[in-house]
């Protein structure tokens, strides 16, 4: 054995003996920490070297935030092939590949359904947005604001990247830093989550699902998940045992990092609870969702077909990917990379009730259901995987206007809709700990309104 194992295994006898628990660390942390780490360096590295274009030395700067364990990673490129592989001391090594188009994926030995894909290259614009990329629309005194924002963002350390500002169907301000310019397609984490809900209401429009009923996975009509519905999955209230702690060893981490399809992963997951009673934040269950879009079509090559005609044209996405995993599944949860413009034609799509440029993506009445409150007795602050600004006892965000509603992601990505000023909103960034985007958004209504 390497003097590495040796010292991993005296770390566990010596865990074993003051107790894993004392020190707040958990057996999961032990056995599936390696692995974890090297899959969070190979894939969020690849696609930060080949979806973003980022810098080596700030893509790993923002991997070691999650955890000082990440500081031991020995990471290589590979050019040639489009690949980093990440190791954790020679104990776990993963390797992600970069494909034009879907995006980068850890790959494993025995799943690589992505080759089978055939995908197409994006048609770019110079329109004015959101049917292209020109924005000549910019109010100046906003601007400047805007500008300010993000650079006192920055001497704060909470690494803002982008931050634009839409008014009345116009982009009027938009401001960048740490490299991100208007076509740097950014991580929005969690907030593939709303777009992912998007598909499945476009396929609704199509008259292809009905929400009311079960998504028919396999086994799930053979025990209590039969009464779970895909609004109950819209809606986080499945009732699924699925942890999101994002410690390594929960549900989340082994879906994203550590096994090659993450809604055969989230499919396993059993019934905690009664559907409908109770909210649970879960990445699990959107990638359920992302699963069910792709059995309705019949493929991965079908629900990237049907993505691309349905949702990426209509939109007029120019700098965006969503990405697969190796079994050719999008992850619905997590990996859609676009530019803060991309990002703010889905909130303005929203905003418009459902179409965009004359294109209806999904029916006004959907949009209405996606922002509105759901049942739960916990939590009814949270629509068809969106946010809801309304819902609980107070307004989540007690300055901004009660119809807001916003895609959210971690290190707090935000879409933010706020129908009542015509506004949509997108902050993207890095940022480890809290972020005031009810303070920054305010002042930002508050200089439209004097605009008006």
């Amino acid at each position: 054995m390497t003097k590495r194992w040796w010292l991993l295994i005296g770390l566990v006898g010596v865990l074993s003996v003051v107790g894993w628990r004392s020190l707040g660390i958990s057996a999961g942390y032990i056995t599936h920490g390696p692995s974890i780490a090297a899959g969070i360096g190979a894939k969020l590295l690849c696609s930060a070297e080949h979806v973003s274009g980022m810098s080596r030395e700030q893509a790993f700067e923002d991997v070691r935030q999650y955890s000082p364990i990440l500081n031991e990673l020995t990471v290589t490129y590979d050019q040639e092939h489009d690949a980093v592989t990440a190791s954790f001391w020679g104990i776990s090594e993963k390797t992600a590949r970069y494909i034009e188009g879907l995006g980068c994926a850890i790959t494993f030995s025995d799943t690589d359904a992505r080759n089978q894909i055939t995908t197409v290259a994006t048609t770019k614009s110079d329109a004015p947005w959101p049917l292209g990329s020109r924005a000549d629309t910019i109010d100046p005194s906003l601007q400047v604001h805007v500008a300010d924002i993000v650079r006192e963002d920055n001497a704060l350390g909470l690494n803002t990247r982008a931050l634009l500002v839409v008014h009345k169907g116009r982009i009027v301000a938009e401001a960048y830093d740490q490299g991100a310019g208007p076509a740097t397609p950014l991580l929005g984490w969690s907030m593939a989550k709303s777009l992912t809900a998007i598909m499945l209401g476009n396929l609704e429009l199509k008259g292809m699902v009905d929400l009311s009923l079960s998504p028919g996975f396999p086994g799930w009509d053979q025990d209590a998940r039969r009464t779970i519905t895909t609004s109950h999955l819209l809606t986080m209230t499945d009732g699924l045992d699925f942890l999101e702690t994002y410690e390594p060893g929960d549900n989340a981490t082994i879906m994203l990092f550590d096994t090659p399809s993450a809604s055969d992963y989230a499919m396993r997951a059993p019934a905690s609870s009664t559907p409908g009673e109770r909210y649970n934040y879960s990445s699990g269950t959107a990638n359920l969702l992302a699963r069910h879009y792709q059995n309705l079509l019949g493929s991965p090559q079908a629900a990237y077909d049907a993505f691309f005609q349905s949702i990426y044209e209509p939109l007029g996405m120019q700098n965006a990917v969503l990405e697969v995993d190796p079994s050719g599944t999008f992850v619905g949860s997590s990996y859609f990379y676009a530019s803060a413009r991309d990002w703010a034609r889905m909130g303005q799509l929203m905003l418009n009730g459902g179409e965009l440029m004359g294109r209806r993506v999904v029916s006004e009445d959907w949009v209405l259901r996606a922002t509105t409150p759901n049942t739960s007795t916990n939590n009814k602050a949270y629509g068809y995987q969106w946010w809801l600004n309304r819902g609980n006892e107070e307004l989540r965000f007690p300055l901004l206007p009660e119809d807001a509603y916003f895609a959210n992601g971690n290190r707090q990505q935000t879409v933010m809709v706020i129908p009542s000023e015509d506004a949509v909103i997108v902050r993207l960034g890095w940022t480890s700990g809290a972020y005031p985007i009810d303070i920054n958004v305010r002042s930002i209504l508050d200089l439209l309104a004097d605009a008006s």
